[in-house]
């Protein structure tokens, strides 16, 4: 168990006067040295010395020297003064907007297609910014963010979670990604309803994406769950498509890299009003830098207006 101290608590000042002594070895040049009078100095280090119960100096008429007790002090004073130098540094650098870590959560169906752009942001904009990114599924993105695991998320919304403020950055379209021999492949204005008949392959449970894309079935009519064929990850989806084991929707953000890997693909469009998404950052209600992430989400939205996005 650790000894608790029970004596009066030294000061800062007191702490610095005795550091600058230990390190002249001259109350005239260590006074000096910290802007501090001669004998107000001198009083520090009596009143140190009062407050540990322990002679630090061995005072003569011409010169100072450090007791054995005051040599192993001035080592541990001289590494306190540090830490406190350090925090003090550290709240600045906190007070300091696009500074320091910014631990940021991102859905797999979004962080392979936006990252880009994020990090070229940062990088151009905020060069003091520590941004940690996180590539981790809808709910445990959350659980990240209530724990304070995470500072900030980039995902699909509406999430309707108590205590989690949105800050929408776009909507997007829903393109109908199919092989090449599909009645449907590169047709424009497809109406909804042309889901009720197709094999649709999804995601697997647990990707927000794949809810959307439910979500749009039942809205297209369809009253049962496709669930034949499912992958991890939209490169794996658009894979099976080419190799003719149905056709997917993708967000028209990843339409660009995942199409571009195979030949054998074809992309449709929908009528008006086409299924969408929105993506937005998320942060805690409340958060301490609430103004910081609003200023990014900003600086995003116009970061993003180059891709095939309706930007909010």
């Amino acid at each position: 168990m650790a000894t608790v101290y029970r004596g009066k608590q030294p000061s800062l000042a007191q702490l610095r006067a005795f550091a600058a002594v230990a390190e002249h070895l001259h109350f005239r040049d260590a006074a000096a040295a910290i802007g501090m009078s001669q004998p107000a100095l001198s009083g520090a280090v009596s009143a140190l010395e009062e407050a540990l119960g322990v002679q630090l100096l061995e005072r003569t008429t011409r010169k100072v020297l450090l007791s054995p007790a005051g040599e192993r002090l001035a080592v541990r004073a001289k590494a306190v003064l540090g830490e406190v130098e350090a925090l003090l540094e550290e709240a600045d650098a906190v007070k300091a907007p696009f500074t320091g870590a910014l631990r940021l959560g991102v859905i797999p169906t979004v962080a392979p297609y936006l990252l880009p752009t994020v990090l070229a942001l940062v990088h151009e904009k905020y060069p003091d910014l520590d941004l940690q990114v996180h590539e981790e599924q809808t709910s445990s993105l959350l659980e990240g963010l209530a724990a304070g695991r995470l500072d900030l998320l980039l995902l699909a919304v509406p999430l309707g979670v108590p205590g989690v403020t949105e800050l929408p950055l776009f909507d997007e379209d829903f393109v109908l990604v199919t092989p090449l021999d599909h009645w449907l492949g590169g047709r424009e204005g497809i109406p909804r309803e042309a889901l009720r008949e197709l094999n649709l392959l999804l995601l697997d449970e647990g990707h927000c994406l794949r809810d959307q894309a439910l979500d749009i079935c039942r809205e297209a009519g369809r009253a049962d769950a496709p669930v034949t064929t499912t992958a991890a990850g939209l490169s794996t989806l658009v894979q099976l498509v080419a190799g003719g084991l149905g056709v997917t929707l993708l967000p028209r953000t990843a339409v660009r890299v995942e199409t571009s890997r195979s030949s054998q693909l074809l992309t449709g469009y929908f009528a008006d009003p086409a299924p969408t998404r929105r993506v937005a950052l998320a942060m805690r209600s409340g958060a301490a830098r609430a103004a910081e992430y609003a200023e990014l989400a900003e600086a995003l939205r116009g970061a993003l207006r180059p891709l095939p996005v309706r930007v909010l």
